[in-house]
């Protein structure tokens, strides 16, 4: 299969790629055997294309390519939150220092354009497509909405890292279409909620044993529902937390593992299972592939195959991938009582390291973990799912209800368990619920990844005041945290390519 997809990349960077360096290092090749013209003949070739959509993800949850400075891009969206800490300064902690030049940040902006371009590509030829080509039931749809989704991933993530940034729909076929214009407000955020409302549609409930990781109908309602939140708490609309209520009411079939250790577990079953919503194949779970990352080494990362992430919280390995050893900050060590099962699947004995992750976690030539990172599970619908209803209007009950059940299932982890407890659901005060809410989606959530997109967003709808108190981090001392710091400088590589793209207040 590598070879064709080599030959398929080289023919789809030459003609969607947005900027004009994320190529590069692709086409000092010699000339395909194979074109764009000749390719997109066949059910195969179409999978294999899409394949080459999923790729892009490598760039996100990996060790660093060499463009990246050396390390994780990762840590541009771990370090900032008020669950992690690391033990001297970091940019991306303390944002002192966050700049236009970043090599992270113009990685993480130029990976999720190529996501962007080889989604659009796929998406204009299953449009194009013969009779004839598309043999096998659902097929067509099936990889139209998994382009579709994952295009919308790509604006979710500008959105969350950004705020703005073109949005492209469409390949390109002069250079005059280059230079987009940033995008205002929420519309990275409006692209992807089409996108997903379409792919909710499209996307098959299940896929065969063979395409074990490949997202849903469940995965696209998950995403959406979670976009229609983020865009709530911005703009405070209550039709779109309602319409995120009933994007997370089609979800069929998922549940909450009994055991909350699963959702970090390497092992075979615990990787796509009932809660996995969404997740990166790091390992040999999907297309039955007999080596590393079945969705093969992406062409901009030079990491090898398999995800590193894991190792930056751990003592046991190398601590280059993250700039250096990650660990708790004393507000997530403290967010939790005393005999809560999730203690020791989150922290070692003494709370002084992460584990998630690390307690059943397998290495690859001693460097690498083939331990899937899971971008999206149910514990985290569900949380959402009550905070949607909470601002919506809904029942406070039944948004206190959805955390309960969160919380129920950690408390079962220990036969006769006790801790942590329900919350009382004749609660009404819904300053008193939200912040339950923002608490729990700590405890069930923290160091995975996501808790400064959270924060980011409750700072910019005015349900939080963030300020240095709020980070129990090394922030304090450090800079005076100020409302420019939930934008991210939109990267030189960027400006310097497209004049029509318009910088971040704060930065220049």
């Amino acid at each position: 299969m590598k070879p064709k997809y080599i030959k398929f990349l080289t023919a789809m960077c030459v003609s969607v790629t947005f900027t004009y360096t994320a190529c590069k290092s692709v086409l000092d090749v010699p000339p395909p055997t194979q074109s764009e013209d000749t390719y997109f003949k066949t059910e195969g070739e179409f999978r294999t294309a899409t394949l080459g959509v999923y790729a892009t993800l490598t760039d996100f949850y990996s060790s660093a390519s060499a463009s990246a400075g050396g390390n994780a891009m990762l840590k541009s969206f771990y370090l900032p939150g008020d669950d992690l800490t690391i033990s001297s300064a970091n940019n991306y902690e303390i944002f002192k220092g966050l700049t236009s030049s970043d090599a992270d940040l113009s990685y993480f902006f130029r990976s999720n354009y190529i996501m962007i371009g080889r989604a659009n590509k796929v998406l204009e030829k299953v449009e194009g497509a013969g009779d004839g080509v598309f043999t096998t039931p659902g097929l067509k749809d099936a990889i139209k909405g998994e382009s579709l989704f994952l295009r919308a991933f790509a604006f979710y993530q500008l959105w969350n890292m950004f705020g703005t940034a073109p949005v492209v729909t469409k390949t390109f076929t002069s250079l005059s279409e280059l230079n987009n214009p940033s995008s205002q407000g929420t519309q990275l955020l409006d692209q992807a909620i089409t996108d997903l409302t379409e792919a909710a549609n499209l996307l098959p409930a299940s896929w065969g044993a063979t395409d074990k990781g490949r997202v849903t109908k469940n995965s696209a309602n998950a995403l959406l529902g979670k976009a229609l939140v983020f865009r709530a708490t911005v703009n405070k609309s209550a039709a779109d937390y309602n319409s995120a209520v009933s994007a997370f009411n089609k979800i069929s079939g998922a549940q909450l593992v009994a055991n909350f250790e699963d959702n970090f577990d390497y092992h075979q079953g615990k990787e796509n299972n009932a809660e996995s919503m969404f997740e990166f194949q790091a390992g040999q779970a999907m297309v039955g592939a007999g080596g590393m990352n079945a969705w093969l080494a992406n062409d901009q990362c030079d990491c090898g195959a398999a995800g590193a992430y894991y190792l930056m919280f751990s003592s046991e390995g190398q601590n280059y991938m993250g700039g250096g050893f990650y660990f708790p900050t004393e507000k997530f060590k403290n967010i939790f009582e005393a005999g809560d099962p999730r203690l020791q699947y989150t922290f070692t004995a003494d709370k002084g390291k992460v584990v998630k992750y690390i307690l059943n976690n397998q290495l690859e030539g001693g460097v690498n973990s083939i331990n899937n990172y899971r971008i999206l599970r149910y514990a985290d619908v569900l949380l959402l799912k009550a905070e949607a209803t909470l601002q919506g209007g809904g029942s406070t009950t039944d948004a206190i209800g959805l955390i309960n059940q969160v919380r129920t299932r950690a408390r079962n982890m220990v036969a006769g368990g006790l801790i942590p407890a329900n919350l009382n659901t004749g609660e009404s005060n819904k300053a008193t619920i939200m912040q339950w809410i923002i608490d729990e989606r700590l405890r069930e959530l923290g160091a995975e990844g996501g808790r400064w997109w959270d924060l980011r967003r409750w700072a910019i709808g005015g349900v939080i005041t963030l300020n240095n108190a709020y980070f129990s981090s090394n922030l304090s001392g450090q800079i005076a945290f100020d409302s420019h710091y939930l934008y991210f400088p939109i990267p030189d590589s960027e400006k310097n390519n497209n004049p029509n793209i318009v910088q971040n207040p704060g930065y220049n």
